[in-house]
């Protein structure tokens, strides 16, 4: 395979895994709609919030439809609380109450229109969850580091397919750049967001957490199969194809939850 090409299909693969990734997060917007005595309206309903303030919604929706918030914090047993919609021109606008970093609400968009009313996220509430500011400085570092080294493991599995290439040096890239960016600055970017550095195995459940340490011990692995100058064609190809795989769970799926009781 010509070079050229080799790097075009390994910046292919590596961009739609990212895209579908981001697109079915649990934090990316969700997309609603519905049709109320005749009027559709669709919006695209916040997921995620900073703890800076109050979240703030809004759904495109021509008078004379109106509208009304309800919401309870995630996993309790509370009450819902419900709040009229404030029509500001073509829109309807609410406000959710700011929660501590890791904090979640459920919440309903209620649209009524000559006395008809229909419930824009459907059967299903919408959550969203609250996470503190992450400095700019750590955030982008680590999106870029982990990009790139998704980027080398999939051009390490091309190679490895590859007779007439050696994947060790894009092997030894990918485990350098995994671990910095999934051990080093992943952390401090959970830190800063959630006040907890490391949520996964041994200490917790973040999926997020555990397939980059799933996908760094596969790397590691074939980092050890290629010693001695030997090219572990089989062990690289594992490795590539676990980490496509793992990289296509929604990212943040299962990820830091704050623990209500504790408040109680």
């Amino acid at each position: 395979m010509r070079k050229g090409l080799f790097w075009l299909l390994a910046v292919a693969i590596t961009l739609a895994s990212a895209v579908y990734q981001r697109m079915t997060g649990p934090t990316h917007s969700l997309r609603a709609r519905a049709v109320v005595s005749g009027t559709e309206v669709k919006a695209r309903l916040p997921r995620s919030a900073e703890t800076l303030a109050d979240a703030e919604l809004s759904v495109t929706a021509p008078a004379p439809v109106a509208g009304r918030l309800e919401w309870k914090r995630f996993k309790t047993d509370d009450d819902w609380t419900s709040a009229d919609l404030a029509r500001e021109g073509d829109r309807l606008v609410g406000r959710l109450p700011r929660q501590p970093a890791a904090g979640k609400l459920m919440y309903k968009v209620v649209l009524t229109e000559n006395g008809e009313s229909k419930t824009l996220t459907g059967d299903v509430p919408a959550v969203l969850r609250f996470k503190d500011p992450v400095p700019a400085w750590v955030i982008i570092p680590h999106i870029l580091v982990m990009f790139t080294g998704m980027l080398l493991s999939t051009a390490a599995g091309l190679a490895a397919l590859d007779r007439k290439r050696d994947p060790r040096r894009l092997t030894i890239w990918t485990v350098t750049l995994i671990f910095l960016g999934g051990f080093v600055l992943g952390p401090l970017v959970q830190k800063f967001a959630f006040g907890v550095a490391w949520t996964g195995f041994p200490f917790g459940t973040d999926l997020t957490d555990n397939k980059t340490l799933i996908a760094f011990l596969f790397w590691v692995v074939a980092l050890v199969a290629g010693r001695k100058g030997k090219p572990a064609r089989p062990f690289v190809m594992a490795a590539s194809l676990v980490t496509l795989i793992i990289f296509l769970i929604p990212h943040s799926l299962l990820g830091s939850e704050y623990n209500y009781s504790r408040m109680e």
